[in-house]
């Protein structure tokens, strides 16, 4: 009879835990569209291309409506049961760090070029990117908002859900109070869409790109090389059948130098209920050849959430 309870009592648990599904955490910014209207851009060098992207950091610091609108929609989503992080607090820690690291003498070694967006998003390390953009239209003493709210996987940039419209007109003056009066009917259903996305990515994995390379350091070492009759590209793809969620991936190309993978679904959670993400993932697959007999030295670079390198041959 104790034997029974006991077992019930695990099973009630464990529904209980299911039951009350996690909760992706967002991160609100504003949109390319509005940054581009508003004069909010920077220009940086991309492997020696110029490129042009939204200045959150100037954005943040300058515009209280933006502020303000951020903080709105946080409210919302948080009334909801949606944890959130700062796009303000985000910049902050990122120039913090980079300032310390400054002061650090590190090894030298390959980068990848890491745009500013990526650096946001991989210290922020939220589910969803909420992205606003909103114009007030303004018809005698009335005013009301037309707005647009994309959510986006942080890792993949894929379009989740989206809500747009114009409010009622309305003799409120302050912008984040017609946003909230335009926008509040919409949220329920918004936040619904938000859950089902974040459920689907629990039961299936997240979406992430692995990359393979090899450091021409003339060591002889490279995909094609065999191990115990297998050769590596062999080897590092059944790493990949027996660590992804449901065995998800597509090997898109390769050579004897490389190997690129795309939707690879890894698991949301490691073994101990910490948050996997795709560094942590390409390193176990470093840690797994650091072992006999392989014993090769290999080096992990991350681009962003959603990409992650693996060079094998030295560090």
């Amino acid at each position: 009879m104790k034997k029974l309870l006991l077992s019930i009592s695990f099973v009630f648990v464990t529904i209980l835990c299911f039951s009350q599904a996690k909760k992706p955490e967002l991160m609100v910014m504003p949109s390319d569209v509005w940054c581009n209207d508003k004069g909010y851009m920077i220009s940086y060098d991309n492997q020696g291309v110029q490129e042009e992207i939204p200045d959150y950091k100037k954005a943040v610091k300058t515009d209280k409506e933006l502020t303000n609108v951020i903080s709105k929609i946080g409210a919302l989503m948080a009334d909801r049961g949606f944890p959130l992080k700062d796009l303000s607090a985000t910049i902050s820690g990122i120039e913090q760090r980079e300032a310390e690291e400054r002061l650090i003498t590190s090894k030298a070694g390959s980068q990848i070029a890491e745009s500013p967006l990526d650096k946001i998003r991989r210290v922020a390390k939220a589910d969803i990117i909420l992205s606003v953009d909103w114009t007030v239209n303004q018809v005698g003493p009335k005013r009301s908002i037309t707005y647009n709210l994309q959510a986006l996987d942080a890792y993949t940039n894929k379009q989740i859900a989206a809500v747009q419209g114009t409010g009622a007109p309305s003799m409120a003056a302050e912008t984040v109070l017609l946003l909230e009066e335009a926008i509040v009917l919409n949220m329920d259903n918004f936040a619904s869409r938000l859950q089902t996305y974040f459920d689907d990515l629990f039961a299936n994995g997240r979406e992430v790109t692995v990359r393979v390379r090899v450091f021409d350091n003339g060591s002889g070492v490279d995909l094609e090389s065999e191990y115990d009759g297998m050769e590596l590209t062999e080897i590092i793809d059944d790493w990949m059948w027996e660590n992804t969620v449901e065995h998800r991936y597509s090997k898109i190309d390769g050579t004897e130098n490389y190997i690129d993978f795309s939707q690879v679904r890894i698991p949301l959670f490691r073994e101990n209920g910490r948050a996997m993400d795709t560094e942590t993932f390409v390193r176990n697959l470093s840690k797994y050849l650091r072992q006999a007999p392989y014993s090769l030295t290999s080096k992990v670079l991350t681009r962003g959430l959603g990409e992650a390198v693996l060079i094998i041959g030295e560090k």
